[in-house]
């Protein structure tokens, strides 16, 4: 496990953030098809958080994209290393993200992010923030759509529709399982969004949510608990949390 800190120069303010934000968003690339769907690696990265501990645990593990089988694994702790501001949750969880596949011994590959890319109130979520500065292509998957609309998809598996910023498409609901609810794709970096839904698809052979997301979440919530543990003296906490809650995440 790497122990992460807040990286020298990191961003402090809502407005210093955004700076950010606005200078690497003019550096997705969308017009990359991207790798194609069960060949080579794929990753999946998480983060869960511990509150009362101010701590944030990363994982990055990586599946072969054919047969889904583990390849590799890392995870990073470290201190939250930004403020929840509506929209900026990527700066909250970048840094250890980073680190936890920084941390791997093989390439990652595409990346698949639990959270949103283009789909996001500025265009710029976390799966393209992590696309830009590591110039990895990406992809991110949401289990709800927020603040966005869609009409249902036709029950079968692999239906989908439109995700809208009003008349924008931002991303596809798609059916990952007959008659269970969709999940929301959108474009990281690198990508492009029939891709993407190719690759999802690929990934959900028999649950609703990707093994990527999937096993980044089981990992990552374990890292956060030992670390938990290890600061509280060895003594148990059940105290971690995905991310804020979905109410303040909508526009995240």
């Amino acid at each position: 496990m790497t122990t992460v800190g807040v990286p020298a120069g990191w961003p402090a303010t809502e407005e210093e953030a955004r700076a950010v934000q606005d200078e690497l968003r003019g550096h997705v690339v969308l017009d990359e098809p991207g790798p194609p769907a069960g060949s080579g690696r794929v990753t999946g990265v998480d983060v869960a958080y511990d509150d009362g501990l101010d701590l944030v645990a990363a994982a990055a593990v990586v599946l072969d994209a054919a047969t889904l089988e583990v390849v590799a694994e890392a995870t990073a702790v470290g201190r939250v290393s930004f403020p929840y501001v509506p929209g900026l949750l990527a700066f909250r969880e970048i840094p250890t993200v980073r680190a936890a596949l920084d941390a791997l011994p093989c390439p990652p590959g595409l990346v698949v992010c639990d959270g949103y890319g283009r789909a996001h109130p500025r265009r710029f979520g976390l799966a393209s923030h992590l696309g830009v500065t590591t110039d990895l292509p990406t992809i991110g998957v949401a289990k709800n759509p927020f603040a966005f609309t869609y009409a249902d998809p036709a029950a079968a598996r692999g239906a989908s529709t439109p995700l809208l910023a009003g008349t924008e498409e931002v991303g596809r609901a798609l059916r990952t399982r007959d008659g269970v609810r969709p999940v929301f794709v959108s474009v990281g970096h690198r990508v492009s969004l029939d891709n993407a839904l190719a690759h999802i698809l690929a990934l959900t052979p028999r649950y609703r949510l990707p093994e990527t997301t999937r096993k980044a979440d089981a990992l990552c919530r374990r890292a956060l608990r030992e670390a938990a543990q290890d600061l509280a003296g060895g003594k148990a906490r059940d105290s971690t949390t995905r991310r804020p809650p979905a109410s303040r995440y909508a526009e995240s």
